[in-house]
């Protein structure tokens, strides 16, 4: 894939490839342990610089990847967005994943539901992705909150073990969303899209 989405607007957020001046911030975030709840656990400094070196590692991969926000105009980097390939096997996979992970500064302000439909509307326009997939655990209705804002559709029978996590884990239970082109293309029918995608 020949595209180099660097960066991409909505009416409040700038999503954008990442920057140095990205990793204190975002490690204090990944530090959070309210932030981190449903994770497995708080990431340090070296773990959350390594995130990053894989996220950029992801766009050069496929193109396409997970975002650095920022909110506009002064409120600067406030957390992530974006796609992703899911690194394990599942029933699922071979999958894009979408998702995003936010500063609690910014939490009850709707930026991870605009952030995220900017991330479908590069996906299924000048990515020409077909599907986008995104899973969390049972625990997470937060972001089971932004997939339904976001239109996507859940299948009960679809939920799954995450085969990173014990069968035990606390988190390793599963739901799974779905979004497709043709949904998508069709409720957007008529509309203007909400990212001016690419720009410098």
């Amino acid at each position: 894939m020949s595209l180099s989405p660097d960066s991409l607007r909505t009416g409040r957020l700038l999503l954008r490839r990442w920057r140095p001046g990205d990793l204190e911030p975002f490690a204090a975030m990944n530090a959070d342990p309210e932030v981190m709840e449903l994770f497995p656990a708080p990431l340090d400094r070296a773990s959350s610089d390594a995130l990053v070196e894989r996220i950029e590692a992801g766009f050069a991969e496929h193109g396409f990847g997970l975002w650095a926000v920022e909110a506009a105009p002064n409120n600067g980097f406030i957390g992530f967005t974006g796609l992703s390939v899911p690194g394990f096997e599942a029933a699922f996979t071979p999958a894009v994943e979408i998702g995003w992970r936010l500063a609690r500064r910014a939490w009850g302000q709707g930026y991870a539901t605009e952030a995220a439909r900017a991330a479908l509307h590069a996906a299924f326009g000048p990515l020409g992705l077909a599907e986008v997939v995104s899973f969390t655990s049972v625990a997470n209705l937060r972001s089971q909150a932004v997939m339904r804002r976001l239109d996507m559709t859940h299948d009960p029978t679809e939920d799954f073990d995450h085969p990173s996590l014990p069968p035990d884990h606390r988190l390793a239970r599963h739901v799974l969303y779905r979004a497709t082109a043709s949904d998508w293309h069709r409720r957007a029918r008529g509309t203007e899209g909400p990212t001016q995608p690419w720009v410098p």
